[in-house]
């Protein structure tokens, strides 16, 4: 489908560039000949003005409709970045392949996956100037997923405000120093989607992520029901002596 897509894509833009040059080309040999029968035209028998303004207002029909194919194009090229595909993700669970996260209602909240158990992993999260603002260690982390969350407070105790993109950086080592590779990701809720400077971007919980890193999709998770039995007074009642029996 990406293939049809790209290919019609292509055919397009050549189709409305190769139109658009002969387009120019045909306006400007226009208008030479037009300059050149006005000088040249016989001062008592003038030219039919209104030949040439008929032909004007044929060249300019056919721009607008090469403009109206451009703007065409324009469409197709957003449906095939993925914005049909990523709205049909609003409402549904993913999972994208990022190590950035908003900090959202004071939390930030991320899931790193370690190939292989690590004696030492160090966590950092920074701001979007790259300054480190939250830094803490871990021993003998076994390998798989691990979730971790940031109560958004930087290395002096103080709250941040929300907003704004965080990176998480880790840095994983076994007992002989060797580098454990992972992986980190955000999950949630996909809340929205948006095009920025020819991106599609989807809104998972209070994060964005490029469409493009999504990994994993699902539905939602649904609430555990409360199995706890509740007391029926009928039973307790039956279950009482009266005092009449106890006599």
């Amino acid at each position: 489908m990406v293939d049809s897509v790209t290919n019609q894509n292509a055919a397009a833009n050549s189709g409305t560039n190769a139109g658009t040059q002969r387009l120019a080309e045909s306006f400007d040999t226009f208008l030479i000949l037009l300059t050149t029968q006005m000088k040249n035209q016989d001062p008592l028998s003038p030219m039919d003005s209104g030949e040439f303004t008929q032909q004007i207002v044929q060249m300019t029909g056919v721009e607008q409709q090469l403009l109206t194919n451009d703007l065409l194009k324009q469409l197709v090229g957003s449906a095939g970045d993925g914005v049909a595909d990523a709205v049909s993700l609003i409402g549904k669970e993913v999972r994208a392949a990022t190590d950035k996260a908003n900090l959202s209602k004071g939390e930030a909240e991320w899931i790193y996956r370690l190939d292989r158990e690590a004696k030492s992993v160090k966590i950092e999260v920074l701001d979007d100037k790259g300054s480190i603002v939250h830094v803490q260690a871990l021993e003998n982390v076994a390998g798989g997923e691990h979730e971790f969350s940031w109560n958004g407070k930087n290395v002096l105790g103080a709250q941040l405000a929300d907003g704004g993109a965080y990176t998480l950086r880790i840095t994983a080592t076994d007992s002989v120093g060797a580098t454990v590779g992972h992986n980190t990701f955000i999950q949630g809720l996909v809340r929205a989607v948006e095009q920025v400077d020819g991106q599609t971007y989807v809104t998972i919980g209070g994060s964005r992520a490029l469409w493009q890193t999504i990994s994993s999709i699902g539905l939602p998770s649904e609430p555990t029901a409360n199995t706890t039995p509740t007391p029926n007074p009928s039973n307790d009642s039956e279950d009482e002596e009266t005092p009449a029996q106890a006599a």
